[in-house]
Parts: C-alpha cells; structure tokens; sequence
C-alpha cells in the first residue's frame, strides 16, 4: 500500500495479540491497516516505544523523485504547522499541536536531534535520505522533557541487500537538489552509505505592501536577495546480527551548510550570514531473550557548529558558538503475569556550550521512566499508564500519562489518554543567536496538561481518524515578532490550546489513492497582561487542510496536492497578521524502466501563483518548477526482513 497509513495505536496490536496469546486467550486480528515490510516500525519508533500515541506514519517509497525535504512530508500531518524563512535551504521547522517548534522532539532512527528547548531546521535533512517518516501528536511522556507537543521520528534508509540509488532534481531559482548511495555486506554485517547536497540562488521575485497604512495600496514589486544556500552531507549505516537474539546497530550522520540571511521583508538584511555543521555517532544493542524480554541500549553523540557573519553580527569576525549533547538509555520491556507488559527506563547524559560572551554553560541529564501496558478481555481493552523523571542542570521535571483502547469489531477503536509534560528552556532559548531569533535568559520552565481521545475506523483499502485534543500550558515559551526587531522567546502565563484532526486514506483500487485531513486549532492566553487577555497566540492558523490525490498505473502516475492555511497573528497583540493562503501543487512521474528502475518526474509548486509571507514576514517562492530524475538498481533481490530491520 502506497498511501500514507494513519496509525493511531492506542496500543500495538501486536502487543496485545502476544498479551492475550501468553495468557492462553484466543486473540482477536488485527485491526491496524497493514503495513508493507518496508515500514515496519522499529522497537525505537513512537509506534512502539508509545503505543498510546496518535501517530501518523509517512512512506518515502511512493515519493521517489520529488523535489522535496522531511519538511515537505510532515506539513500534510494534521495538528502540524511548518514555520517557513523563504524557500529552499532556508530555515524550517515544526509546530504540532499549538506547542511551539521548540518543544518538538526530532529523533534520527530514535536518536535526538535536538534537546529541550531547540527546534530542529528539517530542512537540512533531505528526502533521499529517509525510508519513512513517523509524527507522534501529544505528549511524549516517554520521550521525556523534549516533547512536549509530540515527536517526529526520521526513520534513515536501512542496509539490507545490495543495491545503488541516485536521485537529482533541478528547478526554479538555480536550485539543484542531488544524492547517491549504495547497501552491501560488509564487515559480516550489512552497510548502507550516501552522500546528498544542495544548492539554491533564492532570488525569486514576489510583491509586498510597501505602504501598509494606505488602503488599497498596489502592491510593489521586489526582489529576494540574500537568499541563497548550499550544503551538503552524508550518512552511514552499519548493522550486524550477533546471535543469540543480538543485533548491533550503528549510525553516522553529518552535514555543513551555509546560507544567506535575507530578514524579513521590512528589514532586509543584505550582508548577513549562517553557516552551520552537524556531526552525529550512535550506536545501539538490541536482545530478545527467551522468556520474551527485550533489552536496548543506546549511546549516542552529537555536535553542532554556528557561524553568524555580517554587519548584525559583529561584522566578518561574526558569532561563533558550538554546542554539544552526549547520553546513553537502556529500556528494557518484559511481558509478565500474563496480561502485563513491564517496561523500565534509566538514562544520562550532558549538554554543553561554547560561545563568545565565555558564559559557556553545561548541565548534566538523568531519566527514568516506569510503565506498565494491562490488557483485558482477550485484548480488546488496553490501558497503559507511565511515569518519567527528568533532570536537566538545576530543573527536575515529572511526566506522567495513562491511556486506555478499546478495539471493537468491524476494524473499529476508541482511544483516550491524558498527562503532564514539562521542559526546562534550553540552552538555544536561554543563550544562543539563531539567525534571526534572539535569546532570552531570563525564561522559565513550562508545563502542559494534555488530553486526547480519537475514534478510528480501519480497512484493508481506507482508514479514517478523528481526535480531539486540548492542553493547558502553564510558562509556555514562544517565539513572536514586533517589526523591525528580531524575534524573541517569552513565556505566556497560561494559555489553552484545543482543536479537532481528521484524517483518512483510500486506496480503492491499484490505480488510485487518496488522503486528505482537516485540523481545527483554537488557542488563547490565559493570565497575562490585559492587552493579551483571551487573544490567539502567534503562529497558530486556526483551520489547516491538506489533500492529496494519486492515480495511475505503476509506470506513469499524476499527483495533485494542496494545503491551505487561515490567517494566523504574528504576535500575541493580533496587531499584525499573515494572510490565508492555499497552496496547490501538479507533479507527474514515469517509470519507463523496472531494474534499473529509472524513475522521471515533473513537478509544479504553487500553480496559483500565491504570493504571501510567513514567520515575521519572509516571503516565500512563487511558482516553482522541478525535473527529477532517479535511479534505483538491485542485483539481487532483497528479502523484505532485510527491508524492515530498522
């Protein structure tokens, strides 16, 4: 199945089927739209690790040859808003759910790209890279103090039979997008490696309101300088069965980029500039054992490098700062007393930084989490509840949830769970210059008290999801904007926000699928200066729809796709506003060859030619076009276990 399964897991099926099987009880089957082996989630993935979670899972196989990033996947997510700086290369990042960018956990293959209080930029982590893309919505109690309004899991492409793959797109702007690899049996194990770059001018043209007080002012015409970018990076896989139940996994990752620093359109900034590098090493051991435990054990490390240049900056000498994150977890899970499943958490770890002012601070981390998965009535009811502690410096931070599922016939479920999530601000927020958004030091910690319940209805041709969910957030900190000023992190006193998402997919034919969602968000500060009383927070559109259609056979399909978003304020007065804007896009591909499969796409971005800005008004591209070309080749054919071991 092509589309992009919607999976919300009240709990795993498969635990409950192994619960009820343990305990001598007839199960029921399966209810979760089945996955094809290639996207089996791992034992890291949010699908397993919490089961309790409204997790929408994306496959990259039925996007080969589009011209586009993990940013591009995620948008269409309900209760996702992506927050833009101009076009390809630029900053991007993540809101799920009303909670800010900076309290979205982004793993890679279950390892952290970022800690507390960092927003991850998805635009420097190409679509070449990834077999799927996996976005948990809520709060990620097991995941700890990072996630608070969910987690995006970038599941990498996995070893496993020997193969080559290229791909290179080229479009509007001078933007090349380019990447090449190869698995093979290495070392006793297997082996995956590929490099990816891209380039881009960025100097398209758009029109903005130069004279905003006159009403009815035609609009004028400008010019996007500053704008470019280039990078490039890799990624390297490692994988080896040791027997006994055994397998050892290990990754590097890394990139460096730079890029233009245009600002926002009434304060363009034209000599400013970042360049940035990522270095991350993990390794992880996987046991089963007899008695139907499971033992992992993670260490991992990471290093990131900025560079701001330019007159903003301090001139050529410019800011420089280095921040580093090192930690290590063993989870382990044992089905006991036939209906329980016992999970059991400890980790630790350090984040530090370097910069110019010599504040250089560091804090050490420690976690530890409990939690227990009861099934009930032949594993037609399952409640899960957890607990996790986290400490960061001087900040400890508790998270509790608990949720129950009930599966009922005709593929049918019903879900409910509720928790508390917190986080420290990080070290990005409190101390560190990102481009454009200034810190702030004097920021406390925030808290969320969050709840959902959905209703789902499965099939082996259509699935459709409706969840409600609401959170009480208590210091939440978020970015706003006051023109000309840079944007800055503030805690709201309190502020509420609730919505409604729903999803659904279809495939009724070979030829044919479809899926589409709609999210409703309302949100408000609570408890604040009379001036903010009850108004909408920043960068939270209320309505959001996306859509996408697919049809044809196997060698030439045609895609449509659209996204459009309501207005949303910039800044916590609703003084300044973005404009609503629908975005549509055409693209078709043709596979003229099966092995080498050569794969030939065309694409068309924003058809309609919509012109509007986001952030704190960087203006994005106009329409865009793409030619893409990939290649994928096999010698031997690959067994789906060898797909499926993420």
């Amino acid at each position: 199945m092509r589309l992009a399964v919607f999976a919300m897991v009240g709990l795993s099926a498969t635990h409950a089927l192994a619960d009820a099987t343990d305990a001598g009880l007839i199960p029921l089957p399966p209810v979760v739209v089945p996955l094809p082996p290639a996207a089996a989630p791992s034992a890291s993935s949010p699908t397993q690790r919490d089961p309790s979670a409204v997790t929408t899972i994306i496959e990259t196989k039925s996007r080969t040859a589009e011209a586009k990033d993990a940013t591009d996947l995620v948008a269409a997510t309900p209760g996702a808003v992506v927050v833009d700086q101009g076009g390809a290369g630029q900053r991007k990042t993540l809101s799920l759910r009303g909670a800010a960018p900076n309290g979205v956990l982004v793993l890679l293959d279950g390892v952290p790209l970022n800690g507390p209080g960092n927003a991850v930029d998805l635009s420097r982590v190409p679509l070449a890279m990834l077999e799927r893309v996996e976005v948990m919505r809520g709060a990620g109690s097991r995941y700890g103090p990072g996630a608070m309004g969910g987690v995006v899991n970038l599941v990498s492409k996995a070893p496993g039979g020997a193969r080559v793959f290229a791909d290179v797109s080229q479009g509007s702007f001078w933007t090349t997008m380019a990447s090449a690899g190869g698995a093979t049996s290495l070392l006793g194990g297997e082996g995956l490696a590929l490099v990816h770059g891209l380039r881009s001018d960025g100097d398209f043209t758009y029109r903005w309101d130069d004279k905003p007080a006159l009403a009815g002012n035609e609009w004028a015409p400008a010019v996007r300088r500053n704008n470019q970018a280039l990078g490039g990076g890799g990624l390297a896989r490692w994988r080896r069965e040791l027997g006994g139940g055994s397998r050892l996994d290990v990754l590097g990752e890394g990139l460096y980029e730079t890029r233009g620093l245009a600002g926002p359109v009434q304060n363009p900034t034209a000599d400013a500039s970042q360049a940035t590098g990522r270095g991350t090493v993990s390794a992880r051991l996987t046991s089963a054992f007899a008695n139907g435990g499971e033992l992992q054990v993670l260490g991992w490390g990471r290093l990131d490098s900025t560079v701001l240049r330019g007159s903003a900056f301090g001139g050529a000498a410019g800011y420089a700062q280095l921040e580093s994150s090192f930690g290590a977890e063993a989870v382990y899970s044992q089905r006991a007393l036939g209906r329980h499943r016992f999970t059991g958490l400890l980790g630790a770890g350090a984040d530090l930084l370097r910069e110019p002012s010599g504040r250089n601070p560091a804090w050490g981390r420690a976690s530890a989490m409990v939690g227990d998965e009861v099934s009930f009535f032949d594993g037609r009811l399952v409640v899960d509840a957890t607990a996790r502690v986290d400490v960061a410096g001087r900040f400890v931070v508790l998270s509790p949830k608990a949720s129950a599922t009930v599966f009922l016939p005709k593929g049918f479920e019903l879900r409910a769970s509720g928790g508390q999530a917190s986080r420290p601000p990080g070290f990005q927020e409190l101390y560190v210059m990102q481009g454009t958004l200034l810190p702030n030091p004097d920021l406390a910690p925030e808290r969320g008290l969050l709840a959902d319940v959905s209703a789902a209805w499965r099939h082996e041709k259509a699935t459709v999801q409706v969840t409600g969910f609401s959170g009480l957030y208590e210091n939440l900190i978020a970015y706003e904007y006051y023109p000309p000023v840079l944007a800055k992190p503030y805690n709201f006193a309190a502020a509420l926000a609730a919505g409604l998402e729903v999803e659904g997919a279809v495939a009724p034919a070979a030829w044919l699928e479809a899926q589409a969602s709609y999210t409703f968000l309302s949100t408000q500060n609570l408890k604040d200066d009379p001036r903010y009383y009850l108004k909408a927070l920043p960068y939270r559109p209320r309505h959001r729809v996306t859509g996408r259609l697919v049809a044809g056979p196997d060698f030439v399909k045609a895609r449509a796709e659209v996204l459009f978003q309501s207005e949303q304020f910039i800044n916590r007065t609703e003084g300044v506003s973005l404009p609503a804007r629908a975005f549509v896009s055409l693209g078709i591909a043709a596979t003229p060859w099966k092995n080498p499969r050569v794969t030939v796409a065309f694409d068309v971005k924003n058809v309609l030619d919509v012109q509007t800005q986001d952030l704190d008004g960087y203006p994005l591209p106009p329409r865009a076009a793409f030619l893409s070309v990939a290649l994928a080749w096999e010698p031997v054919a690959t067994t789906s276990r060898d797909q499926g071991a993420n």
